[in-house]
């Protein structure tokens, strides 16, 4: 065993995988088993995969062992679709996942994106996570996919899908880690974002709190359910966790958007030096335990959003509690040449269109932020040709954030342009 290369380890555990993979597609969930496969979301646990999998010869390899056969494939495999190995590491067995969790770091320690949960961890510091959204005007959908540009052979990995709704009095992005489920009662729903009825002010909902640190140490741990074995009816859990704000454009003047963001999930002392920003260290497991009592803390309990429109809700943390962070579109220049407003976007966009822009951080002297930390693009959004954008964030903001509020671009603004 010691003697083995790592190319026939990582050989022999993804036949494993798929031979685990296919005994399970025999049952009635096999529709659901293959759009799981699709994304990196591991599958729900069925009690034939996790006997098989504590019986097979891999569960009984000695810690040290194990450890550095995980290690050598976490560092050896850094970019999709290869780094899929460590995923299924992660599958094989219960002692094989914890050793995973353990070696496998944030998306800001090591600047990588593996587990779902990496997509509501901040990014990394230094650089971004460089990212393209493509957007399909038949359907309405829009999908997230981690790289610098479509490839030839759409092997990208897909990390977030939404679909906007068009309701009466707002609209609706539902977003989810697949693309063929935006069923709210779905464990694949991670968040949604609503606009108001101009399209000026958008809020973004999260699927969980991000101050569930507490949380996920004292919940009893459940099983995810299907989305077939939840009611339609029963509406998942969304707290407030931002809102963007595009500026009414009265006197109908030519220039960019002019946006404002505000995370209430973030605390401005996250860019402070030494600061730190919320990091959730796993998904909520089932709808029964996010809708139970153990969601709310003491001086800061979230209200819970649920399908009504109607029905308001508040953000996560009081506004007595933590500063939240605000973020405020960097101001372009004039170019007299080309006779259009400019940014430099570092080669990463190539189109000009109103929709692109820069978040920088807006502070004022007395938050004690440096001035590099205020230059700092956060996030920036851009398009590169016909219905294709890129979208490159970093710490504080997750995948998720940052693609809820390039979200707002894609909603008609009448009284902004």
């Amino acid at each position: 065993m010691i003697q083995m290369s790592l190319k026939s380890i990582m050989r022999e555990l993804k036949e494993l995988k798929d031979g685990i993979g296919n005994m399970s597609k025999r049952g009635d969930q096999s529709k659901l088993w293959r759009s799981r496969t699709r994304s990196h979301v591991a599958p729900d646990e069925a009690p034939l995969e996790s006997q098989l999998s504590e019986q097979s010869p891999w569960a009984n390899l000695p810690p040290e062992l194990l450890l550095d056969i995980i290690q050598r494939v976490e560092e050896s495999e850094t970019a999709w679709p290869a780094r899929a190995v460590v995923v299924f590491c992660a599958a094989v067995c219960r002692s094989w996942r914890e050793i995973t969790k353990e070696i496998v770091k944030t998306p800001e320690q090591c600047g990588r994106l593996t587990f779902p949960i990496s997509l509501k961890q901040p990014g990394p510091r230094e650089s971004p996570i460089q990212c393209y959204i493509r957007r399909d005007r038949t359907s309405s959908t829009f999908l997230l996919f981690y790289g610098l540009v479509p490839s030839e052979g759409e092997s990208d990995k897909l990390l977030l899908a939404a679909r906007k709704v068009r309701r009466a009095t707002c609209t609706d992005f539902v977003i989810s880690l697949v693309a063929d489920d935006f069923s709210r009662a779905s464990n694949t729903y991670v968040g949604k974002l609503r606009s108001n009825f101009l399209g000026t002010k958008f809020t973004v909902y999260d699927s969980q709190s991000p101050c569930d640190s507490r949380i996920q140490s004292t919940a009893r741990p459940r099983r995810r359910f299907h989305s077939k074995q939840v009611s339609p009816r029963l509406p998942a859990c969304n707290y407030i966790i931002g809102t963007v704000t595009y500026e009414l454009n009265v006197l109908r003047t030519r220039g960019p958007r002019r946006m404002h963001c505000i995370l209430h999930s973030i605390p401005v002392s996250a860019i402070q030096e030494g600061g730190t920003a919320p990091t959730p260290s796993a998904l909520p497991q089932s709808l029964d335990e996010q809708l139970s009592p153990l969601h709310s803390s003491k001086g800061k309990e979230p209200i819970v959003d649920t399908i009504s429109p109607s029905i308001r809700a508040t953000p996560v943390f009081s506004p007595g509690s933590r500063e939240p962070l605000a973020l405020k579109n960097k101001a372009p220049r004039w170019h007299e040449q080309l006779q259009c407003w400019c940014l430099n976007f570092k080669g990463r966009v190539t189109v000009a269109s109103v929709k692109n822009f820069q978040l920088v951080a807006a502070v004022e002297p007395s938050h004690n932020v440096s001035p590099e930390e205020q230059e700092k693009v956060i996030l920036q959004f851009g398009k590169i040709g016909k219905d294709i954008f890129t979208m490159d964030y970093r710490y504080p903001l997750s995948a998720f954030q940052a693609f809820a509020i390039s979200l707002s671009c894609f909603d008609t603004k009448p009284a902004c342009e």
